[in-house]
């Protein structure tokens, strides 16, 4: 199998395709991040004053600006990459030791889930963090103070999962602690799915005890003793809960009081009213609720509510930048593409010229059917499998798609011969029926057989189109447009 095949494999088809229902233990493994970021790298601190133009007031991105301790900047390095960069006050980390040390093993983390740290900066008296950028702000934006529209429920579902699928990997990497977990460390990235951010791991004070200086939010036992837990974590991640629930910042002991009054739907933000079943409300008040324990003994564990919160995703088909209203910004090819026809109907989505250009061009392109049809049919099961295909072509051609699918995976399953024509056509059915996680499954399938079949690339690229997923299915129209250039030279 050629390098392309092996770039979208049927294992990257696994672990990117519905993220919003991946178990935790599914991000275990950070290093299938799809992230072309490098190890964990220590820059100079010339290199992040020119990447943040001389850390200039016009780049701090931090919700506090020029007032805060610790300032974040958004920077881009030489390569073109866009970077976050947090500069310390020079008390908070007086060790230069213990700030580098401690820096490398939060950057040894990589997951979806998180804005990972990629480096540090430690001279003289500087102190600076450099982290993934994420160019749609904070949760505490779209959630308390957005213009164009709410966030929708299943926006909010999806958050409160991915963010403790976010405090389960860390716990399982022996970083339970997560310092100040709130709205404003909840950060969107460019598909305008929600990331913790990793500057929380980080202790940013001289003890390590930093945590929230509003006492109305704070747990009852960092009162007595000052310190975090994993426990605290998890009282904070049920404060956020009550935040989506209710749009707002509201107390948790006076939220506790309204739930203890069997009066939840006054918590719940007026904004969904009508778009929300009071089943799913009364199932996050009670986790809520949970969190929120006094005993922190008595709160649920990170992957627990993982679990918990997985039966309870919404749309989990809809890409988030689909639900939370966001245009992606797509890189254009540095030139335009020359399409062919069927190159064209990808692009545009447009099922019904695919279907007539797959109906047109028959099976003359595949080599494995025609050579296995130059066969003298000698078995009844060879006569079974290919009367399976062609019942599946003629339903094919009459748009029978349901019935297409039940031929062609009759023959695909049979397993005597291999035709990429079928996965092709399969795939279409599957688009018209639509199953486009099915279909692009087997457009890739159809490249793991025929690794030089431009029309497997092309299907490719309209499935990725449909699913969202426009940087991946422009890089894929590339590559099938590059292979159709070098079969026509030849």
């Amino acid at each position: 199998m050629g390098a392309r095949c092996s770039k979208f494999s049927l294992c990257w088809f696994h672990s990117h395709l519905k993220p919003s229902v991946l178990e935790s233990s599914d991000l275990e493994n950070g290093d299938r991040k799809e992230s072309s970021w490098p190890s964990f790298t220590e820059y100079s601190f010339d290199q992040l004053k020119a990447a943040t133009g001389g850390f200039s007031p016009d780049n701090i991105v931090s919700e506090h600006g020029l007032k805060a301790p610790n300032i974040v900047y958004k920077g881009q390095l030489d390569a073109g990459r866009s970077i976050a960069v947090k500069r310390f006050n020079r008390l908070a980390w007086p060790d230069n030791r213990q700030f580098l040390e401690e820096a490398r093993s939060v950057g040894s983390l990589r997951s979806e889930r998180l804005a990972n740290l990629i480096g540090c900066c430690c001279e003289g008296d500087e102190r600076l963090l450099v982290a993934e950028f994420m160019p749609n702000e904070t949760l505490a934006k779209h959630l308390f103070h957005w213009e164009n529209q709410p966030m929708k429920w299943a926006m909010r579902l999806r958050v409160a999962f991915y963010l403790a699928q976010a405090l389960d990997y860390c716990s399982s990497k022996g970083r339970a602690l997560y310092h100040d977990l709130n709205a404003y460390r909840v950060l969107f990235d460019q598909d305008a799915n929600p990331r913790l951010s990793s500057f929380g791991l980080m202790k940013n004070s001289r003890d390590g005890k930093s945590y929230s200086t509003n006492l109305a939010f704070t747990p009852p036992e960092y009162l007595r003793t000052g310190r975090v837990t994993a426990e605290s974590v998890v009282y904070s991640f049920g404060t956020m809960l009550l935040d989506l629930l209710s749009g707002k910042h509201i107390p948790p002991s006076h939220a506790l009081d309204l739930i203890r009054g069997k009066n939840f739907l006054m918590l719940m933000d007026s904004a969904l009213e009508g778009h929300f079943s009071n089943d799913d409300g009364t199932e996050l008040v009670r986790l809520a609720s949970r969190c929120l324990q006094y005993e922190a003994r008595e709160r649920p564990n990170a992957k627990s509510l993982v679990t918990a919160l997985m039966s309870l995703q919404k749309e989990t088909e809809v890409p988030s930048h689909v639900l939370m209203g966001i245009q992606r910004e797509t890189q254009s090819p540095a030139q335009p593409l020359s399409l062919t026809p069927f190159g064209e109907a990808c692009l545009r989505m447009d099922l019904t010229a695919i279907h007539e250009i797959l109906d047109k061009i028959g099976y003359k392109d595949d080599e494995g059917i025609a050579n296995e049809l130059s066969f003298q049919m000698w078995t009844n099961q060879m006569q079974e499998t290919l009367n399976s295909k062609k019942h599946g072509d003629t339903a094919f051609r009459a748009k029978d798609f349901g019935t297409a699918i039940d031929c062609y995976s009759q023959f695909i399953d049979c397993g005597t011969m291999v035709s990429p024509t079928v996965y092709a056509r399969r795939c279409l059915s599957y688009l018209m029926s639509e199953m486009a996680q099915e279909a692009l499954g087997d457009a890739m399938q159809a490249l793991v057989v025929s690794p030089e079949w431009p029309t497997a690339l092309y299907l490719q690229a309209a499935c990725l189109f449909i699913l969202g997923m426009e940087n991946e299915a422009q890089e894929s129209l590339k590559d099938a447009t590059s292979l159709e250039t070098k079969r026509t030279k030849h």
